[in-house]
């Protein structure tokens, strides 16, 4: 790992298995009960090795399947690796699937207690911060509304914004700008440049050029679990479209 790195993946491979046959109802499960349950091999990632620099910013483009949500998950150690090394010099925050960990019965003031504590805020981080948060996310007026009457708009939008006071060093974000209204979508962009302007390390996911473009330095382009291209992120961008012009497989 070199001394400016803050991440490295060093032939990173990963497969899952998946049944061949689903079973979906109580009946199809008591029928195949007897009978030794079928797998696939599924190949996510295979042998990828990618350096991120301390401050850099960097995109993670591909198609649908290609890899790059395991990718990422990896790098948090959600998933780990099959064949590989992951090395971090830095703690991470990750902004991947927001919503898991809330409580439906509680309101939108005692779960940002709860995740954000998970999150590693303080509980006096969680209080200095709570109007903030609320009105990242636009939802003063519904502070006190148990989160099962959320949209799943609401959800993520408080997600956001519970996950962007939480931020450490490194900054992994899934889609990051897909979320909300035009009115959201430009506070996650001005936040996202306070953030870069701070020196965070940020690595990202999206399917859209602009962002990729915009937002980052340099990207990858991952394409049957292999990065098959790594660049500027503008040439990383341009080379994504021309592959979804191309048939898949």
């Amino acid at each position: 790992m070199s001394a400016s790195s803050i991440i490295e993946l060093a032939g990173v491979s990963k497969a899952f298995r998946i049944p061949s046959v689903r079973r979906d109802t109580i009946r199809e499960h008591l029928l195949g009960a007897l009978e030794p349950r079928r797998f696939e091999r599924l190949q996510v990632l295979d042998s990828v090795s990618l350096d991120v620099s301390r401050g850099e910013a960097v995109g993670v483009m591909g198609r649908n399947g290609s890899g790059k949500s395991t990718l990422l998950k990896i790098m948090c150690g959600v998933f780990p690796p099959d064949k590989g090394r992951v090395s971090a010099r830095a703690a991470i925050t990750p902004i991947l699937e927001l919503g898991i960990g809330w409580n439906p019965e509680l309101d939108a003031v005692d779960n940002v207690f709860l995740v954000g504590s998970v999150m590693g805020l303080s509980l006096r981080q969680i209080r200095r911060g709570m109007d903030e948060i609320l009105a990242f996310a636009e939802l003063e007026r519904f502070a006190n509304l148990k989160l099962m009457h959320y949209s799943s708009g609401m959800s993520s939008r408080l997600g956001y914004a519970v996950a962007f006071q939480a931020v450490r060093e490194v900054l992994v974000l899934d889609e990051i700008f897909a979320v909300g209204d035009a009115g959201f979508r430009a506070r996650c962009e001005d936040r996202y440049r306070r953030l870069r302007a701070q020196g965070h390390t940020v690595i990202m996911v999206s399917h859209d050029p602009r962002i990729v473009s915009t937002f980052c330095d340099r990207a990858v382009l991952l394409d049957g679990g292999r990065i098959v291209m790594d660049g500027a992120a503008s040439d990383v961008a341009g080379e994504y479209l021309s592959l979804l012009m191309r048939p898949s497989g």
